[in-house]
C-alpha cells in the first residue's frame, strides 16, 4: 500500500498528514528532503499479521529520527502493540539486526532496497525527492563527452534515487546519448543500482559512467572497480560536480600493503553479519597460513582488535571497512586480494577494489 492524500493521523495536536508531507514525522530533513516511510503499509502489515511487536531499523544517519517515527506508528497502532528500535550499527541492507528480527512479528528496515527477500522484512527504501536534473544538466555541459563525439554513457545511482532512474535515462537520451544500463547481480535489486560493495551494474559497453547521487563514497569505489572508465559524479544533494579521482585512495592502499609485508602473525576476520559472511575465503587463508588465526565478530572496530596483538589483519567482511576505515586501525588492515600481494602470491600491480558478488 502507499500513503494517499487523505488524513492518516498523527500525534495529538498535529495537523493531518498528506502524501509526501512528512513534517513532524522525524523524516523531514534539511535540503527540503521529505521521505515517505510508508506508514500505512507498516500499519497494514501489523493488522494483517495480528502482530504484537514491531522492530524498526534505521541507517546511522537516520537513527536520530527513529523515536519520532516510532511515535507516529504508536499513534496509529493498538495500545498493546510494542514498537522497538534497533541500536545495532547499520550501513546497508546487509546489516540486518537479526536478533531484533527474530523477536518481532514485523521487522522494518529503512533506507535500503532489498538484498535478501523475506516475508519477515519490510524494506522501506526512502526515495529522495531532491531534484537531480540541474546537476545532470551540468554534467552534460561540463564533464561528459559531447553526444556527437562519444554518445555511449553508463548510468548508475543509489537506492535513494531509483524512483527517478527512468527519467534520468530519458533525460540523457533526449540529449543524444545512448544510455547503457544493466542490473549487476543478485545482490542488487534494481537495474543501474550500485552499492558500496558492488558495482556490477557499471559493467557496460561505455567508457564514461555518470553516477547520480550524494557524496563520493560510491563513485570512488566504482572508479576503483572500473579503472578503465571515467566516472562523472553528479551530486544533487551537495550540488557538486566532479570526476572520481582514486589517486589518494590508491596511495593509502599501497601503503597498507607495504606495511603488512613484514607481518608474522595475521588475524583473519570473519564477519558474522548476515549479508557479509565470506566463510570460504576466511577459512582458506587460515588453512594455508600456520600463522593466521580466525577471529569472528559482528562489528569490526579498532578497539576490538587491539587486544589480539596481531601484526596485520585480513578483513573478509564489508570491504568498505578496510578501505574507508583502514587508517584508523593501528595495524594494517587488508582485503583478501591485498593479503595475497603482501605475502608475495601476487604482484603489486594486481591491487584492485574488493567487492561482494552474490555473498549472503
Amino acid at each position: 500500500m502507499s500513503q494517499d492524500s487523505t488524513d492518516v493521523g498523527g500525534r495529538d495536536g498535529d495537523p493531518p498528514r498528506t502524501d509526501g508531507d512528512l513534517t513532524g514525522t522525524g523524516m523531514s530533513l534539511k535540503h527540503d528532503r521529505e521521505w515517505d516511510y510508508e506508514l500505512d503499509r507498516i500499519v497494514g502489515e501489523v493488522h494483517e499479521r495480528d502482530a504484537e511487536t514491531v522492530g524498526l531499523q534505521f541507517p546511522e544517519g537516520l537513527k536520530r529520527r527513529g523515536p519520532r517515527v516510532a511515535d507516529d506508528l504508536r499513534a496509529e497502532l493498538p495500545d498493546d502493540v510494542t514498537v522497538m528500535l534497533s541500536g545495532q550499527p547499520c550501513y546497508g541492507a546487509c546489516d540486518l539486526d537479526t536478533y531484533l528480527m527474530r523477536r518481532t512479528d514485523v521487522f522494518v528496515h529503512f533506507g535500503h532496497s532489498p538484498m535478501k527477500e523475506s516475508e519477515k522484512i519490510i524494506y522501506v527504501p526512502l526515495f529522495s525527492n531532491v531534484d537531480v536534473f540541474p546537476m545532470m544538466e551540468r554534467a552534460v555541459d561540463e564533464q561528459l563527452a559531447a553526444a556527437n563525439a562519444d554518445p555511449d554513457v553508463g548510468l548508475v545511482t543509489t537506492a535513494q534515487h531509483m524512483n527517478k532512474f527512468d527519467e534520468m535515462r530519458g533525460f540523457l537520451e533526449e540529449r543524444g546519448y545512448t544510455v547503457h544500463t544493466r542490473r549487476g547481480d543478485d545482490r542488487l535489486t534494481h537495474e543501474g543500482q550500485v552499492l558500496g560493495c558492488n558495482y556490477a551494474s557499471a559493467e557496460v559497453d561505455a567508457d564514461q559512467i555518470l553516477y547520480v547521487g550524494g557524496g563520493k563514497f560510491h563513485p570512488l569505489g566504482l572508479a576503483m572497480e572500473h579503472p578503465d572508465k571515467t566516472v562523472v559524479i553528479a551530486d544533487p544533494v551537495n550540488n557538486a560536480l566532479s570526476i572520481a579521482d582514486t589517486e589518494k585512495f590508491l596511495k593509502q592502499r599501497y601503503g597498507a600493503v607495504h606495511r603488512a609485508m613484514d607481518a608474522e602473525e595475521w588475524g583473519v576476520i570473519f564477519c558474522t553479519k548476515i549479508g557479509q559472511g565470506r566463510w570460504d575465503v576466511a577459512q582458506e587463508v587460515v588453512e594455508e597460513n600456520d600463522d593466521a588465526y580466525l577471529i569472528t565478530m559482528d562489528e569490526i572496530t579498532p578497539d576490538r582488535l587491539t587486544n589480539f596483538g596481531m601484526d596485520a589483519y585480513v578483513n573478509t567482511g564489508c570491504p568498505r571497512i578496510t578501505t574507508d576505515d583502514g587508517p584508523q586501525f593501528k595495524q594494517p588492515m587488508l582485503t583478501p586480494g591485498e593479503y595475497e600481494i603482501a605475502i608475495g602470491e601476487k604482484p603489486l600491480e594486481d591491487l584492485s577494489f574488493d567487492t561482494f558478488h552474490g555473498t549472503w
